[in-house]
């Protein structure tokens, strides 16, 4: 599809995921750059003046060209998107690039630990602390900040570990040129061993730095889950869905991101509907904490806690051939129940399949509590959409006298007396005022006796459908 099709939002989206990745290319390639330069400094500086110190963060800086080197190609492999053989990204990448460059920095850190001990063993050698060797560890010293300070900047703006990384190796860098600074210092006044001293602080500093390098990453592998982030999502979704039950909450993160997976536990009576609403909101919660999270939220009916009635209906929708269950009554005796239901299936199935269905709704039903004594299912066909023919208005006299019956029935004028013909006959739509403190079932009564007296005077009606309202009914 081309760009330009894409809505306004999909297209900024892109531009600036484009702007990332070529920014983070830029801060990999500068920090290639600049650890480059350093090696030639430390390196050329070192060996010219003797300094073991020198040449031992020369190492540790040509250990930070290869971390930025794989630095750069786990960028440009993290930055490719999901496909069908890797679901989260590419971005586990980072992680292995972070691991490599620890083992390249600690075979450099333990080759100048070698190396100082030895020197240290064996005894002190000449090293020219001129002033220009002071100046070079300088420059290094300025350049190390600065890098660290963009690698920081970059990890916390993108989430990378492979920046992460790289911070961590520059600040090993830095303290490695400061330990340097040190010991020339001392070699400068007088102290011939300062200078391998210098080294071997270096390689601790090298060692200390990959090995919480190597310990961040392995447990980025291995999906931990840090505890905070846990506790602050699962008030979250408390907050969120309070009547809803948080079965598991497993949390995941590669290269920055966040995926979560929740299965919540709701009451067994609600709607598919009412389930996503609650779906949406546990994960707006749950980005609210974490705004870069992928949330997948599954719902299932949570049976502890529920009454009966919203077991059995639960258990009669779980069936895939039942598309409804209505009219749900429960007898109970001395702690025993015997319950009744109404299941709407395809009309189009045939009475053997309605009966099978019906038979495994009774089994799973009676299975719910020891105290079930019998279920007893009543079959009926899904209705299906009824075609209006034309309007109750042009049914003359048949309207007229419906109108009457209604009206001697209630002794009032109803609200609304629609008579619609259909293509299973005569449909009446009537709506009534009835006492507004009336209970529920009273109204209930009210419309069930009216659609039974009109189907006796008017034998001819398909169907009655009574609606009531509050209020005082019209004198």
């Amino acid at each position: 599809m081309a760009t330009s099709a894409l809505p306004q939002h999909d297209r900024e989206a892109l531009r600036d995921t484009a702007e990332d990745a070529r920014l983070q290319r830029r801060t990999a390639l500068w920090s290639l750059a600049a650890a480059a330069v350093l090696v030639v400094l430390k390196l050329g500086t070192g060996l010219l003046t003797g300094s073991l110190a020198l040449v031992s963060a020369g190492i540790e800086s040509s250990g930070d060209v290869i971390a930025a080197f794989l630095t750069l190609l786990a960028i440009r492999m993290a930055l490719l998107p999901a496909d069908r053989d890797h679901n989260y990204g590419h971005r586990r990448a980072e992680n292995i690039a972070a691991l490599g460059e620890a083992a390249i920095v600690f075979v450099g850190g333990s080759i100048i630990a070698f190396e100082a001990v030895r020197q240290l063993i064996e005894g002190g050698h000449h090293v020219d602390a001129s002033w220009y060797v002071f100046v070079v560890i300088g420059l290094a010293l300025m350049i190390d900040v600065s890098r660290i300070v963009v690698s920081l900047r970059a990890a916390k703006r993108w989430g990378s570990a492979a920046f992460r990384a790289n911070a961590f190796n520059f600040a090993g860098d830095l303290a490695g040129s400061v330990a340097v600074l040190i010991g020339l210092g001392l070699v400068a006044a007088g102290f011939e061993q300062g200078d391998a001293l210098a080294a071997l602080l270096v390689a601790c500093v090298i060692f200390f730095a990959v090995g919480r390098l190597a310990f961040e990453n392995v447990r980025a592998l291995m999906d931990f889950a840090p505890e905070d982030s846990r506790r602050a999502i699962e008030d979250a979704i408390a907050e969120a869905a309070p009547d809803a039950e948080l079965r598991r909450l497993r949390l995941r993160e590669v290269g920055g991101q966040v995926f979560a997976d929740v299965t919540l536990g709701v009451s067994p009576a609600t709607t598919v509907a009412a389930d996503h609403e609650t779906a949406d909101r546990v994960e707006a919660a749950v980005r609210a904490v974490v705004p870069s999270s992928d949330v997948v939220v599954h719902a299932e009916p949570r049976m502890a806690g529920a009454d009966l009635r919203e077991q059995v209906l639960a258990t009669a929708l779980t069936d895939p051939d039942v598309k409804d269950a209505h009219d749900i009554a429960i007898y109970t005796d001395r702690g025993d129940a015997i319950v009744a239901l109404h299941l709407k299936l395809d009309a189009d199935s045939t009475l053997k399949a309605a009966h099978d269905a019906a038979e495994r709704v009774e089994s799973a039903i009676a299975a719910l509590r020891p105290g079930v004594r019998a279920v007893h299912t009543h079959l009926e066909p899904i209705e299906h959409p009824v075609a209006l023919l034309h309007e109750g208005s042009e049914h003359g006299a048949e309207a007229d006298g419906l109108h009457d019956t209604v009206r001697r029935l209630l002794g009032t004028e109803p609200l609304e007396c629609d008579l619609r013909e259909t293509d299973v006959g005569p449909v009446l739509f009537l709506t009534v005022a009835t006492d507004a403190t009336a209970g529920l079932l009273a109204a209930h009564d009210l419309a069930s006796e009216l659609e039974r007296d009109l189907r006796i005077a008017h034998p001819r009606l398909a169907d009655v459908v009574v609606h009531t309202e509050p209020g005082v009914p019209a004198g």
